[in-house]
């Protein structure tokens, strides 16, 4: 465990003024998701007055393209291969496939110094809401610096979005929600979590990591607000084909009416928690973040049953493609980041924990962090040039194969790992990477794939090997 460098001590957090911290992670919400970021069928008017209160950024990254990893890396400031989660937990790897994924973690380990363990020493009170996915028994958030944990165990889905939240499987069973009425809905049930965690730690500063099971499977919504969407559609409509890539079919149009009301409720949960901040005066003292663990569930191996599309994007969840890591971002803090803005640095899920404590004004060892602070774009100005990674060595549902990826500027180099397959793309002109430029840029390519190489063996990153029984 590396020691982080403290500044203050409890008796003093009242007097430093503190601010409280509220991030709102959602599961599976894609780039084009929201109305800020150019949705037309999704209603999404709470985030929208969230964006305009504060900055969106146009080039924010998940570290990984499912959940687990991404939510190793908010909680550690670290690329998800120094946590060795490289997959959503417990992961599925097939035995019949050309390589086998690489072995990693099935729960954050305890050396590993969280956010809210950081946040604990410095007197905050550290609430958990919602989906955990990072290790069960004996590595529940109340082992990784959380005073409370509502909602949280092994399982990365919900078994329903109605109470009681069970089914015949159980492992998805959701905890600790007793008491609830028939007809509650999950996302309602948890902001009333929230917001009662608030209520009660309103004196000391505080520190709410919401995490919606919002919009991952099954998809289930309220009946209100699907008729909503339905009608929203229109009598007779039909939702255009899958596009087929790889072996996978994507879907190009937002028309599902049961994921729409999905994203509608998340919607309607920020705005009440943004009104409650108000409501008790702490809107001015709480910094608000808001993203999403990876893109947006559109690419499966079966055409028709993706929920939602991201493009212009390419491909979605499970995916090295933009559309599978792309997601949105924005952040709150009266003051200290002007309303209204918008930034176009390329920023990452490590970030966010160097970045509470430069908010914060607090210390870090920084040099444990693959993150960087961003507090030079609050003030409009390009943060600091990097390259990042993204490493995937297992295959997915979605029919992605192990691939690693490097973003270099505007550049982007993929990697497979079955055939050694080499991808180039330019995203300043080709966004919707569908020009490979590969076997043009050879220099280019080949500096990028060094990079890439070089990253991974600086990190020790686990490697899918060879299947010895395929044929």
């Amino acid at each position: 465990m590396f020691s982080l460098q403290l500044v203050s001590c409890k008796q003093q957090e009242k007097e430093m003024g503190l601010p409280n911290i509220v991030f709102l992670l959602v599961d599976d919400l894609g780039y084009m998701d929201l109305g800020c970021y150019g949705s037309t069928f999704y209603e999404t008017p709470h985030i929208d007055r969230l964006a305009g209160e504060g900055m969106l950024f146009t080039e924010a990254y998940a570290a990984a393209a499912v959940c687990s990893p991404t939510r190793a890396s908010i909680l550690t400031g670290k690329y998800p291969s120094r946590v060795n989660i490289t997959d959503w937990i417990p992961g599925s790897d097939p035995q019949d496939k050309p390589l086998l994924g690489a072995d990693d973690l099935d729960e954050l380990p305890h050396e590993e110094v969280t956010l809210a363990e950081y946040l604990k020493d410095l007197g905050y009170m550290n609430g958990f809401i919602g989906k955990w996915h990072l290790g069960g028994k004996g590595f529940l958030p109340q082992t990784q610096g959380f005073d409370i944990n509502i909602g949280g165990h092994a399982a990365g889905q919900p078994a329903s979005y109605f109470y009681p939240y069970k089914n015949d499987r159980k492992f998805w069973d959701v905890p600790g929600l007793e008491g609830g009425k028939e007809g509650e809905y999950l996302t309602d049930r948890l902001t009333d979590e929230a917001i009662s965690f608030m209520d009660s730690n309103k004196e000391d500063p505080f520190f709410l990591y919401f995490c919606y099971y919002n919009v991952h499977t099954p998809i289930q919504a309220k009946d209100s607000l699907i008729g909503k969407y339905q009608k929203k559609l229109g009598d007779g409509y039909e939702s255009p084909e899958d596009e087929a890539d790889h072996d996978a079919f994507t879907k190009i149009s937002q028309d599902n009416p049961t994921y729409a009301a999905m994203v509608h409720s998340v919607d309607e949960s920020v705005g009440r928690i943004m009104d409650y901040l108000k409501e008790i005066g702490e809107e001015d003292n709480t910094i608000i973040i808001f993203t999403s663990d990876n893109g947006g569930l559109t690419t499966l191996g079966t055409a028709g049953r993706a929920p939602t599309s991201v493009r212009p994007l390419r491909a979605g969840k499970g995916w090295l493609y933009e559309g599978g890591i792309k997601v949105p971002a924005m952040l709150k803090f009266p003051g200290k980041i002007p309303a209204g803005s918008n930034s176009s640095s390329p920023i990452i899920s490590m970030d966010y924990f160097p970045t509470i404590a430069e908010m914060i004004g607090e210390d870090i060892d920084s040099d444990n962090l693959d993150g960087i602070g961003l507090t030079k774009a609050f003030e409009q100005k390009k943060i600091v040039s990097r390259n990042l990674y993204w490493h995937f060595p297992h295959y997915h549902g979605s029919k992605n194969r192990p691939v690693s990826a490097v973003r270099s500027g505007n550049y982007k180099l993929m990697h497979w790992h079955e055939d050694d397959k080499l991808e180039l793309y330019n995203l300043s002109i080709d966004p919707s990477e569908r020009m490979d430029m590969s076997e043009k840029l050879i220099l280019k390519r080949d500096s990028l794939k060094l990079l890439l190489e070089n990253w991974k063996t600086e990190n020790n990153a686990s490697m899918p090997t060879v299947n010895p029984k395929y044929k």
